[in-house]
C-alpha cells in the first residue's frame, strides 16, 4: 500500500526568475538554498525544516485557479503589505474572508502570475481595519455558483486537520 508522508516541494514556474527571486526573497522573507545543477533558472527555498519551495523558470502559462498554500505569522501585516503592492486577487476565490473555523485566508499573484494563498489559523488576531476593508468579505466560503457537490465534505473540515497551530 502507497503511503504519502508529507510534501517535499512544491515547484512553481516563473518567467522572470531575477523578478521572482526579489519577490519570494524580500516580500515573503524566504531563505535561499543552493540549487541542484541544472541547465536552466532555479532558485530553491526554505519552508521550514524539511519543506521547500522551488522556482525554474519556462515559458509557461500560470494556472488561474491553481496555487499554493502559506501559513503566516501575521496576518494583518501581510495583507496591508499585499494590499499597497496591489497583489490581492480576488478574482479566482473571491475577497480576503475568515472560514468558519476562524482561518483567515487571501489570494495574492507572484510576479510571474502564480497565485499563492496566504492563511493564517489565528483570525482573532487580525485587525478590525481588515476586517472592514472593501477587500473583505464576511462570507465564510467562496461560492462559485456550479452547484456541483463532488466530494467529501464534513461540517468539521479546515486547512488545518492535524490541529491549528498557535504560534
Amino acid at each position: 500500500m502507497i503511503h504519502v508522508n508529507e510534501i517535499n516541494h512544491v515547484t512553481l514556474i516563473v518567467d522572470d526568475l531575477e523578478k521572482a527571486r526579489d519577490f519570494y526573497t524580500n516580500v515573503l522573507n524566504l531563505e535561499e538554498l543552493p540549487a541542484l545543477a541544472f541547465d536552466y533558472p532555479v532558485m530553491f527555498y526554505k519552508i521550514n525544516e524539511r519543506q521547500q519551495l522551488h522556482l525554474s523558470e519556462w515559458e509557461d502559462t500560470p494556472s488561474f485557479r491553481g496555487h499554493l498554500c502559506v501559513r503566516v505569522d501575521d496576518f494583518t501585516a501581510c495583507f496591508h503589505k499585499f494590499k499597497e503592492m496591489g497583489i490581492i486577487d480576488t478574482s479566482p476565490w473571491g475577497k480576503v474572508r475568515e472560514l468558519k473555523d476562524n482561518v483567515m485566508q487571501m489570494f495574492i499573484r507572484d510576479p510571474s502570475g502564480n497565485l499563492i494563498e496566504i492563511s493564517d489559523p489565528r483570525g482573532e488576531r487580525v485587525g478590525d481595519d481588515v476586517r472592514k476593508d472593501a477587500l473583505f468579505d464576511s462570507g465564510d466560503i467562496y461560492v462559485s455558483g456550479r452547484a456541483d457537490a463532488r466530494g467529501v465534505r464534513g461540517e468539521n473540515a479546515t486547512l488545518y486537520h492535524g490541529g491549528k497551530p498557535t504560534s
